[in-house]
């Protein structure tokens, strides 16, 4: 008998579409790094193979304080959001049903169905009350909104693995008089590390390439290295911002390659 199971690699044209999507998805970026070794100034012209941009943007004071600035904001975000996330997960998912749960997952999950510059609108008009009220204009106010438009990315990795968690351990301890302290700190936190350096990680990429958010929130002189780049672009188009985008896509690759790591299934 035949196998009449469906599947999409046998629909007529599926691998010409799906190729054609990897090229658009790729060649973009590729032709970006690809440049940012160009000799020449142009962005358009190959001029020979060079580091010289590389270097130009290592030696750019500029440059490496908005660096240190969106590192230290995506540090800030990630620990901040990834314990919310944590006490938000663990909130949802180990209690019985109860009313008003799915509004409570509704709400955590909202910055990823509003569109961001809604959130950044909100931002910019709360906190430009805050700041008349307290004269404050430090790094906290982006650090609290990236943190807060981080949560729900931290919130799903995380709650996915308590969802896959096996309740035995936990009902075990709670046989054999463990406090729900102890069982917390000594079975379910161990089991659910993999999940919060998932969350934490995924917060702090998605922290450190924001730009919307961060140009409506941000005070003269705190640039992050994304609002930098967006400056430059508007200023002159240079080999240089092909390069620090090359080396801010080769961070978020690693992030993002530990992150798979983390949290796919072992055997």
């Amino acid at each position: 008998m035949s196998d009449r199971s469906f599947s999409v690699a046998r629909v007529p044209g599926f691998a010409t579409i799906a190729v054609t999507a990897f090229v658009l998805l790729y060649l973009p970026i590729l032709t970006m790094v690809g440049y940012s070794f160009n000799a020449s100034t142009s962005v358009s012209e190959w001029g020979g193979f060079s580091l010289q941009w590389y270097r130009l943007a290592w030696e750019n004071e500029t440059v490496k304080a908005a660096t240190a600035r969106s590192l230290i904001i995506a540090s800030f975000a990630a620990v901040i959001s990834t314990a919310v996330a944590t006490m938000a997960a663990l909130g949802t998912t180990r209690r019985g049903s109860f009313r008003g749960q799915t509004p409570i997952y509704v709400m955590i999950n909202t910055p990823l169905m509003v569109p961001e510059i809604v959130t950044a609108v909100a931002l910019l008009i709360l906190f430009g009350v805050v700041r008349q009220v307290t004269g404050y204009q430090g790094l906290g106010y982006l650090i609290l909104a990236h943190s807060a438009f981080c949560i729900p990315f931290a919130y799903l990795p995380i709650r996915a693995r308590l969802e896959g968690m096996d309740l035995t351990l936990e009902t075990a301890a709670a046989d054999l008089y463990a406090t729900p302290w102890a069982t917390f700190r000594r079975i379910t936190l161990p089991i659910l590390t993999p999940g919060i350096m998932a969350g934490a990680m995924l917060a702090f990429v998605i922290s450190l390439d924001d730009v919307i958010i961060t140009e409506f929130v941000k005070s003269a002189g705190q640039d992050t290295l994304p609002t930098y780049m967006l400056g430059a672009l508007r200023r002159q188009l240079t080999p240089e911002v092909n390069a620090l985008s090359t080396a801010l896509l080769a961070l978020t690759v690693m992030l993002l390659t530990a992150f798979f790591l983390t949290t796919r299934k072992r055997n």
